[in-house]
């Protein structure tokens, strides 16, 4: 039978004088009794929870990232359509996830909830999820910081017409951009917490000013009809695949939700607002990227022309705003990649201080150790971003070999959340779970959560241009099984014999002792 942990949960008040809330005692309990101390300072609200998982979802980042491969891939009927199906697939997932996360509310997160929820192998379980997620996550910070380094390129070349980007440059600029971002994780929580509250204002803002600008200075918009027309760039024939691949669009945006999860032991009520962040955060994602997917679509002017051009929602901006207005909006979406960065590696960082909290990482020791100063992981923060410069690396001699590398961050990550959800499932009624449930909605929303995962995941994989060359061939397939032959080899190798899934550190009131005050 699978182990089933319940987390007393104090219903008084604290003692007078004791300066700690009846909240931040449930949330003391709730760890202790999962069997860790508290060693991270609990400075996220409920706000400040969501706010990191809507920043990483980022849908200014996503959509400006992408909409280009969406024009190719389906046309506008895919963006838009395809946006509104893929949101509501998205929403299943993360209420699925939120469950899972109310029960078990640790910076763990996905590896720690499969190691509880298995019946059997629990290490197996929890080994391969932990990896997955480790992967997809550094993957996503490393797209990140690229993507970033980009536009800001587009941006100085919109500026300075002699300025010619190169890889270099932007691995340069990419590497300058995680380092700082590591920076500014470094210091306290409460600063990682200001810049994601400021974050979510500038997606929010920027996205009425990208949008209000779009309806009101181009001259003229396409019809209402014009979000039907459907296009084929692809290089197939078969139109339903092509448009299947744009369905890519919105899958590629709504990754890193689970950066709500990972913070859970640094958020207050983390019961019920970390299941609150993730699905608040894909709720108001899904409205505000279709606005802004509107708002861009109906601004095509000339379809070939803004199809084929480097930077096609660049394009749009240029010939509906003029180049001035164009780089101010620029400016704003740029900075909406960089946030997406920032709270990207903060998820991340937690996930490795988690990881090897439990000793399954290479000098595990380092990695979850915690700055009595600054009360953050600052050795996780820093392997972090050298894992991301590592993968950023090969797009000095290759963009091709960038994208092979990183092409695992969006797989890595749907795989990893499918896992727990998938165990869940298999549990039943065995699951005891936590104060934010789905009752008796649970199992159907499991089930249409890991079907569409699976069947995304294929899609991921599958060949996305013709003809198939080197430079166009999915290396998203070879970059997963990469993942998995090496985490099974190290698997068989050393790790089953030393790590057997999430460990105990003692009975609730031993480890309520090693508590960091």
């Amino acid at each position: 039978m699978s182990e089933r942990i319940t987390a007393p949960r104090s219903r008084g008040r604290a003692a007078p004088g004791s300066g700690e809330s009846s909240a931040a005692l449930d949330d003391d309990a709730t760890l202790h009794a999962m069997g860790y101390p508290r060693k991270l300072t609990r400075r996220f609200k409920a706000f400040d929870n969501f706010a990191i998982s809507f920043t990483i979802i980022n849908i200014i980042s996503g959509i400006f990232s992408s909409f280009g491969f969406g024009m190719n891939a389906g046309g506008p009927r895919i963006l838009v359509f395809g946006w509104i199906g893929v949101s509501v697939m998205v929403l299943f997932i993360g209420a699925a996830m939120a469950e899972v996360a109310s029960a078990y509310p640790t910076s763990g997160a996905l590896y720690f909830s499969a190691g509880k929820l298995a019946k059997r192998h629990k290490g197996a379980w929890s080994w391969y999820t932990g990896w997955l997620n480790f992967v997809g996550q550094v993957g996503g910070t490393a797209a990140t910081g690229y993507a970033a380094a980009t536009f800001i390129q587009a941006f100085v070349a919109m500026q300075w017409s002699s300025y010619e980007p190169t890889a270099q440059q932007t691995v340069l600029i990419t590497a300058v951009i995680i380092v700082l971002q590591g920076l500014a994780n470094t210091y306290t929580v409460q600063l990682v917490a200001v810049l994601n509250r400021i974050s979510v204002w500038w997606l929010l803002i920027g996205l009425v000013v990208i949008v209000s600008t779009l309806i009101v200075m181009p001259d003229d918009h396409q019809s209402a009809s014009f979000v039907t027309h459907f296009a084929n760039n692809t290089g197939f024939t078969n139109g339903l695949y092509g448009g299947m691949l744009g369905l890519l669009v919105t899958s590629w945006t709504f990754t890193g939700f689970d950066g709500s999860f990972h913070m859970s032991e640094e958020t207050v009520q983390a019961t019920v607002n970390a299941p609150k962040g993730i699905t608040r955060a894909i709720g108001y994602s899904a409205i505000t990227g279709l606005i802004l997917m509107l708002a861009l679509v109906y601004s095509i002017h000339d379809y070939d022309r803004v199809a084929g051009s480097s930077a096609p929602p660049v394009q749009i901006l240029i010939d509906g705003l003029g180049m001035g207005m164009a780089k101010a909006m620029l400016l704003i979406v740029i900075g909406a990649m960089l946030f997406c960065g920032l709270a990207n590696l903060t998820s991340n960082t937690r996930q490795i201080f988690a990881f090897s909290r439990d000793g399954a990482m290479p000098g595990s020791r380092w990695w979850h150790s915690v700055s009595p100063r600054t009360r953050t992981p600052v050795k996780a923060v820093w392997l972090a971003v050298g894992c991301s410069l590592a993968l950023v690396l090969p797009g000095w001699w290759s963009h091709t070999a960038f994208t092979a590398i990183v092409s695992v961050n969006v797989v890595g990550l749907f795989l990893a959340y499918a896992v727990p959800i998938f165990l869940r499932l298999r549990l039943g009624d065995e699951f005891r779970p936590g104060p934010w449930n789905l009752g008796r909605w649970s199992r159907p929303v499991g089930i249409v959560a890991v079907t569409w995962i699976l069947l995304s995941s294929v899609l991921f994989m599958l060949p996305q241009a013709s003809p198939i060359t080197v430079d166009t061939f999915n290396y998203a397939s070879i970059a997963l099984a990469v993942v998995l032959v090496v985490a099974t080899i190290w698997w068989f190798a050393t790790a089953r014999r030393r790590f057997q899934g999430p460990v105990s550190y003692g009975r609730p009131d031993e480890v309520a002792a090693m508590d960091l005050i």
